[in-house]
Formats: structure tokens, sequence, C-alpha cells
């Protein structure tokens, strides 16, 4: 629990992953690029305090993470989201064994979420429906750009993933996180586009569809998909960063998603390692809406930033929140159809 100002906020973090990116798991050269890229997007967005020295940015291991996430940064609870990327690391990038049991070991204050790739078949069905049973699966981390043999991505579209999918469904994995947001060498950014969100959105109206990074560099058409899919949610993994290094940037991506998809629908995410969550919370819970730019975005109250930094993935996980950190009932709206023309700037004239 973070309190700040007479306020307590309960803090959900809805993207982290313990990774393991050391030399001897790297198969190929991409590791490499892939690990240094990470670490870029990590120096040049981050304080200068907050930033790690390299060798300690390749692997965290669990004992680190429990207290970079919850003793040192005040989160109540984060869910895993894995990356395979099998084609670039001996035993994957994402340590999803050690990552289910440091979440078996701690049910109060993680939830792992497994992975599946439509590219494996019919196998991977039955992987699929054996992690389910063992894993007690609530969501699932989708990585469309990853490699596998000679493809470099494939679509929510593809007929394999609709199987995928309607799998998922029918064993209770209601929550489908998407990686659709910045490149990461060597992937390729239009295996990124977050364009087949809106088919599959639409012909799985009850899964929700977390596009993490909310669509970046597409942020636009994402919200234009987003609007009109009430079972599509932002993940603000790799946007929250901004706030520190361009507030108004993070202004805009802000202004726009509460615009276009109201505050229940936004997810607080630091994507730890790439960043440690303390101060990202922090600076959250201090940010406003620059003044000049308040005739275009309403200034965001202090119930919206208790949504979005855990209340929404609470609902979304079945969390018990305690009591007092709950909004009164009439402020807790389920997800639901956006309308834009709704949205409330007067107070911002």
């Amino acid at each position: 629990m973070y309190t700040k100002d007479g306020e307590q906020y309960y803090v959900v973090d809805a993207h982290i992953a313990l990774w393991d990116a050391r030399p001897e798991n790297q198969r190929n050269v991409h590791g490499r690029q892939f690990i240094d890229c990470f670490y870029d997007y990590h120096r040049n967005l981050s304080p200068e305090a907050e930033v790690w020295p390299y060798e300690e940015y390749l692997y965290q291991g669990g004992e680190r993470l429990m207290r970079d996430v919850f003793v040192d940064g005040i989160v109540d609870h984060a869910v895993f989201q894995p990356a395979r990327l099998a084609e670039f690391y001996h035993r994957g990038f994402g340590q999803t064994e050690e990552a289910f049991a440091l979440a078996r070991a701690h049910p109060d204050k993680l939830t792992y979420n497994h992975y599946w790739d439509p590219r494996d078949g019919e196998n991977g069905l039955d992987a699929l429906r054996a992690a389910a049973e063992r894993m007690q699966l609530k969501g699932v981390k989708l990585y469309t750009a990853d490699w596998h043999g000679e493809s470099r991505g494939w679509k929510l579209t593809d007929p394999m993933a609709s199987r995928y999918l309607e799998l998922s469904q029918e064993l209770g994995i209601r929550n489908v996180h998407v990686h659709k947001g910045p490149t990461i060498r060597p992937l390729d950014r239009d295996a990124f586009d977050v364009a087949d969100v809106d088919h599959a959105a639409t012909d799985f109206p009850d899964l929700t569809f977390v596009v993490e990074h909310c669509g970046l560099p597409r942020l636009e058409d994402f919200c234009w998909i987003a609007t009109q899919e009430p079972n599509v949610v932002a993940g603000l993994a790799v946007a929250i960063p901004f706030i520190h290094t361009r507030p108004r940037y993070f202004a805009q991506i802000m202004g726009e998603l509460l615009y276009w998809l109201g505050e229940d629908r936004i997810l607080f995410s630091s994507d730890y390692a790439l960043w440690t969550p303390k101060w990202l919370v922090e600076e959250f819970v201090d940010f406003q809406i620059p003044e000049d730019m308040s005739p275009e975005y309403a200034p965001i109250t202090v119930e919206q930033k208790k949504k979005v930094l855990g209340l929404n993935a609470a609902r979304l996980y079945d969390l018990p929140v305690p009591e007092h950190l709950r909004l009164p009932e009439a402020d807790e709206t389920e997800t639901g159809p956006r309308e834009p023309a709704a949205a409330d700037l007067a107070g911002a004239r």
C-alpha cells in the first residue's frame, strides 16, 4: 500500500517478469541484441539514481524481485507476464518455472500468467491444457513478434490463433495480455501492429484483451479500436516511464486513454525489471496534466489514479482489496463501452 497526502493506494503491478539474459543462456547474437535494447530503454528513461549496472540487469532472481517489487517497491500484488524467445535463449528469456514457483510460494502477492504460441500447433494446445490445470491460469501473455523457426511473427487473426483463444476461453483463461508496443531488436516492428486486436476482441467478447504498451507508437490506432471494443484494456508498461523523461508526452498518452477508454480500462505496469515500480508509483501519484494542455485533456483525479494503480487489475484478477482501500460502490463501474463524447472537460476550462 502506498500513502500520500492522506490518500491510500492499493497497487497492482500488472506486468512484471523474471528473466535470464546472461551470456551462458544466449543462443546467438540476437540474445545479446535483445537484452541490450532492453537496457537502452532502461537507462534512457529512468532517473539516474534508478539505473542498474548492466551485469545486474541480465538476471535478478526471485529474492531480488521480491525486494524490488514488494519490500522497496510499495506494490501489493503483481502479475508475471513471461516471454519465451526460445530462438534467442537456450532456456528461454522468461524464467517460467522459476516465476511459477515464486508465485506458488507467495500467492497473496504474485499471480503467474503463462504463454502460448499458435505456431506450436496441436502439441501446443495439449501443453496449454496441462499448464492451465497445473498452474490454475487466469491469464496468458502473447508475444506476436517472437521468432519460431523461419517465422518472424504471427497474428491474432491466424486460424490456429483462434483455436488457442477458443481453448483459453474454455479453460477459464479470460485475461489475454498481448505485447503491442515498441519493437525490441531484432524483432520486427510490424509484427507488433495492434490492428489484429480488433478482430479478436470482436470474435471473443468474453475474453479481456490487455494491450500491453497501449499500442505505442500506434496510440491513435489503439484508441480507435479500444473505444468500440469494450473488452480491450490498456496496459501502461513502457508508456509510464515517459512520466520522467517526457512528461508532456505521457500527459498526451494518459489524456487520450482517459478520453477514449475511460478510467476503468487502464492498468499500471512497471514492466519490471525494465524499471522498478517504486519511483513510477510515486511520480504517477504526483503527476498532473500540465495546465496549458488542460483545454484538451481533463485533470486526472485521485479516484482515477487509484483505479489505474490497482483497482482495475484487482477486478480483472479477482484480488481481495482491503475494505478501506476500495472506492465507494457507486464509483466502481464495470468495464463497458466508452462514449468519447461524454468525456467531461468542463473542469479543465
